[in-house]
């Protein structure tokens, strides 16, 4: 497979003094990319209520949902056991009584489903944004773990 995002320049090819050199053509970089790229993140107010860039508002829309799926997913068993008691204990799940499968199956399965969900989401926004999560330098962990002017041992 050939990489698709270079190109060969005519700079000095038509005169014959330099040979072509290969040149970055940008690539498919989306416009709320080149947005979150020219954005001065550390002179941005940061406020939960009232985000100041596109990629915080997105990102809080996120994480407010995510919350309330997980307010509802862990206190909704609980709170639906102290109001109808005598239906929770009552209705059997698995062979279970409805208030202790809710508990201890549905929460936890649902807060990792969430988990896995969140994840995915944020991935889908971190590449909508252009925000790369790999190592900027290319170096391993111990490299860049070395480089904080530390002595030597």
């Amino acid at each position: 497979m050939t990489d698709k995002d270079t190109h060969d320049s005519t700079d000095g090819a038509a005169t014959g003094d330099e040979p072509p050199v290969a040149e970055t053509d940008g690539g498919t970089v989306t416009q709320a990319a080149e947005d979150h790229r020219q954005t001065d993140y550390l002179d941005r107010e940061v406020n939960l209520l009232k985000p100041s860039t596109p990629f915080m508002r997105d990102h809080l829309k996120l994480v407010w949902a995510s919350f309330i799926v997980w307010v509802l997913t862990t206190w909704a068993p609980v709170t639906a056991t102290f109001l109808a008691t005598e239906t929770m204990t009552s209705l059997t799940i698995l062979g279970f009584p409805a208030h202790y499968f809710m508990v201890a199956f549905f929460t936890p399965t649902a807060s990792l489903l969430l988990a896995l969900v969140y994840s995915w989401r944020r991935d889908k926004l971190d590449e909508k944004y252009g925000i790369d999560t790999e190592t900027a330098t290319g170096t391993s962990a111990p490299d860049a773990a070395a480089t904080d002017g530390g002595v030597d041992e």
